[in-house]
């Protein structure tokens, strides 16, 4: 599974006795994973980042949540005893 892009490293692993793989001077601390079928893993590099922003979706339900609460349009009080 050859792509058009140039190898910049290329190196033999191992899997150690608890399924593990090392990679060398990885530039990341995430990846995605892709296995196939054929044994091909293909690993894409991730950044875990929190949100920036809330999306317009979200916002509109809190906002017609808000409006239902004002117009005293809210549901019956929720029995949380059991989890004390």
């Amino acid at each position: 599974m050859e792509s058009a892009r140039e190898v910049v490293r290329n190196y033999d692993v191992h899997i150690d006795s608890k399924k593990r793989v090392t990679l060398r001077g990885a530039a990341y601390h995430y990846y995605n994973v892709k296995e196939y079928e054929n044994g091909c893993i293909i690993l894409e590099p991730r950044e875990l980042v929190a949100p920036v922003t809330i999306s317009k979706k979200t916002l509109a339900g809190m906002d017609e949540a808000v409006a239902n609460f004002k117009k005293g349009e809210v549901s019956e009080p929720v029995d949380l005893s059991d989890f004390e």
